[in-house]
Formats: C-alpha cells, sequence, structure tokens
C-alpha cells in the first residue's frame, strides 16, 4: 500500500506542475501585457523575448510535469521520470523560445528617421510658392510621409513636382527639383 501512495503522490505532483504550468500559460496567453515586465532575461542585446520570459518558463512547467507525468505512469522511477520531465520541458521550451526569437526578427518597425527622408524623391502635394513653404509627399517603405517642404533656392515649385529631399530643418524639408544634380544644389548655396 506504500509503494501505490507513493506512486500516486508523484503522478499527483508531476500532474500539479503540468497543470500549474499550463494553467500560468493560458493566463498569460490570454493577458500577455500583465507578465511581460516579468521577463528577467529580456534582451541579451538582441531586444526579443529572453529564455526566462514567461511563456517560455510555463511551456517548460506544462512539458516538465507532462513527461514526468508519464514517465511515472509507465513505471519509471522518480528520478528517471524526473529526467525525462527536464529533458521534454527543456526540448520544449527551447523551441517555443527559437519561434519566439524567430517571429520577433520578423517584425518591422513603422519609425522613419530623418536618415530615411534625405536623398529620396518625393512629390509635392502643395505648390511651393517663391521664398514661401508648401507640402511634400514621400514614400518610405510602405508608409506614406507628407512634410512642410521649402526650396532650397527659395524658387517656385509647382504642385505635382517631382523633388528631392536635400535636409531636415526641424519639421520641415528642404527640397530641390530631382532634375538637378546634387553638385549643382550644393555649389548654388553659396
Amino acid at each position: 500500500m506504500g509503494d501505490l501512495a507513493s506512486h500516486i503522490s508523484a503522478l499527483a505532483v508531476f500532474l500539479g506542475i503540468a497543470a500549474l504550468g499550463f494553467l500560468f500559460l493560458l493566463v498569460s496567453l490570454v493577458f500577455g501585457e500583465i507578465f511581460d515586465h516579468v521577463d528577467f532575461a529580456h534582451d541579451f542585446d538582441h531586444g526579443g523575448p529572453g529564455v526566462l520570459s514567461p511563456r517560455v518558463v510555463s511551456v517548460f512547467m506544462t512539458a516538465f510535469g507532462g513527461f514526468g507525468a508519464i514517465g511515472i505512469y509507465l513505471g519509471y522511477g522518480l528520478f528517471p521520470s524526473s529526467f525525462l520531465g527536464l529533458a521534454g520541458g527543456v526540448a520544449l521550451a527551447t523551441l517555443i523560445y527559437v519561434f519566439a526569437r524567430f517571429l520577433y526578427s520578423q517584425q518591422a518597425s513603422s519609425m522613419i528617421t530623418t536618415s530615411d527622408l534625405v536623398g529620396r524623391t518625393a512629390e509635392v502635394t502643395v505648390g511651393i510658392p517663391l521664398d514661401g513653404s508648401g507640402r511634400v509627399r514621400c514614400l518610405v517603405g510602405e508608409s506614406i510621409v507628407d512634410k512642410t517642404a521649402r526650396s532650397r533656392t527659395g524658387s517656385e515649385i509647382p504642385n505635382n513636382a517631382i523633388v528631392r529631399i536635400d535636409e531636415i530643418v526641424g519639421e520641415s524639408v528642404i527640397v530641390s527639383p530631382a532634375n538637378e544634380s546634387p553638385t549643382a544644389t550644393t555649389s548654388s548655396k553659396g
């Protein structure tokens, strides 16, 4: 009878660990933002999920408990079942970690910096009057950027003209007609 009690209690412990890990996994999937600050190993200079992220840990716990329970059910002792649980937990947690890193690396940023605009061509959407300001529209990747624009030489640039963005000054851009060469624009500055 004592052998049966230890067999059931080890099975119950492994199943309890699996259930707790699975419950934690469900909660972190439904309310993911709650546990994001708990990631102790976040970053490692790559900015993605860490090895101790809540989802990886919960998958490890679930697999450890599940494989350990399978080991006990098949008649293995406590230590072989624990080793089986450890091996299964590490394998599945590693799989989840690698998959999460892959998904994180596929993310694109919609942040556009000034260096992304300089040198690009744009279309004048609101004509630029003599010594005045207008608007240009530029396509950067999948994003359309509208900026207030002034002519580098102060000359008038009509609506729908194609211009090149030469520099950024505050929130506006300095443009020149796209058919001008950059060296001609630079020499006309002086």
